[in-house]
Formats: C-alpha cells, structure tokens, sequence
C-alpha cells in the first residue's frame, strides 16, 4: 500500500544528492512529486523522467533559492496544478566554509538568504496552501549543534537557526494538525560530500559507527515524518549521522 497515495509533495533543490533521494521516496510511496532546481537543470530533468518511467508523478520547477518571488510563483504553481501542497521538504542549501577573518558579509548574506530565508518563504507560501494535516520537513546538518572543526561556524549558524524556526512553526501550525520537524543529517555520500572524498576519513573518525549514510536514509526518514505514522510527531529534530554526535 503507498501510504502517500493522492498526495503532492515539493522538494527544494530536488535535483541531485539527497533532495533527488527524496523525491524518489516520496513517488515511491504514492506522492505527485515537484522539485526545484537552480543550476542543475539536466539531473531535475533526468530525475523527472526516471521517476515517470516508473510509473510516478513527477514535474521540474526552475527557482533560484535566493529570489522568493520565483520560490513563490513555483509554489504556487505546483499548487494549481495539483490543487493542493500536502507535504514541503525544504531541502536546497549551500554549504560555504570559512574562518571570521575570511568570510565576508556578502558569504553570510548569500548563506542566509539561501538556507534560512528560502525555507521562511517556501514554508510561509506553501503552508497558505497545505490542507490541514499537511507536513512541513526541513533538512538541517548534525553541524547545526556541534561543530568539531574551524571554518564552518556560518553554515552552523544557518542550520541551527532552522531548528528554532521548526520548533516556533509547529506551534503556530499545530491548530491544523500541520507537523513541522527538522532531519540533520551528518556526512553523506553525495557528489559534494564524496564519501572516498579528502575529508571523509576525518569525517568518519567522528562516528560511532564509521561509515557514511546514504542519501536513502535520510529519505526513509522523511517518508515516515510525511506518512501517516508520524502524525504525532512535530517541532522534533532527528539526526542521521552514524553517532558522530554522540
């Protein structure tokens, strides 16, 4: 049984990594799935395709993270289109390294615009249209609560901003039965964060269990947030990370 059957979820910046293991669940669990995209045009269209080749629903919206009034105007079309937003995964994000002494105000203004200010948008345009009982999910890091290296204080800050806002958004949606939670994820096996990367040896060395996830974990846990059996779960943060947080 597809336990997202007749339902529509959008996913930001669903055109590779975890955003496309995302739309793959969802589509598989029954979900007319739109993505965003800003520069990967080819992997959202690919993505599209393969998902419709088995059989699913699946539409590529073009919307640069940093202008609201093209997030807004693919949110609203997708909610024409289908009539209703049932489940928003904010996922799209940059990930921009740097000490205090070499970030400058134009890196924390682009980091913010894009991994905080896009999710207040998407959500606050997407929530207009959810139906009650709707979901709101928000990809976060497991650097939001712990950062164990120089560099990354300013994509710290930005993913921890997120866990305060779900918390705030689920109890002004909680009146109509709209769930809002935050996944972190920690190291990943995506084309940005390769899993046989530089890094990733230090990455592991921070893991209870010293292996990378796999963008499907973290889809598996938003198929069950977005289902039904998560419905008592809201204003919750889950981290995904093997223990590097432990």
């Amino acid at each position: 049984m597809q336990s997202l059957a007749g339902k529509t979820a959008l996913i930001t910046g669903g055109g590779r990594g975890i955003g496309a293991a995302i739309a793959r669940r969802l589509a598989g669990d029954g979900a007319r799935v739109a993505i965003t995209y800003g520069r990967s045009r080819d992997s959202a269209e690919a993505l599209v395709s393969e998902i419709v080749a088995s059989g699913g629903e699946a539409l590529a919206l073009r919307a640069d993270n940093r202008d609201p009034q093209a997030l807004e105007a693919a949110v609203e079309e997708v909610a024409v289109r289908h009539g209703t937003i049932d489940v928003l995964v904010n996922n799209a994000g940059i990930f921009h390294t740097g000490t205090i002494d070499e970030l400058t105000l134009e890196d924390f203004d682009r980091t913010m615009d894009i991994n905080v200010r896009a999710v207040f948008v998407a959500s606050k345009a997407a929530t207009r249209q959810m139906p009650d009982g709707g979901r709101v999910i928000t990809i976060g890091s497991n650097l939001a609560p712990r950062v164990p290296w120089p560099g990354i204080g300013l994509y710290s800050m930005s993913k921890a901003a997120l866990a305060g806002f779900t918390r705030g958004l689920a109890r002004d949606l909680g009146g109509r039965r709209i769930n809002v939670n935050v996944i972190h994820p920690g190291s990943t096996d995506t084309d940005m964060n390769p899993a046989d990367g530089e890094m990733s040896d230090a990455q592991r060395g921070l893991m209870a269990i010293p292996r990378y996830s796999d963008p499907s974990d973290v889809a598996g846990m938003v198929a069950w947030l977005a289902g039904p059996e998560g419905r008592s779960v809201t204003g919750a943060e889950f981290t995904i990370d093997n223990g590097a947080n432990a």
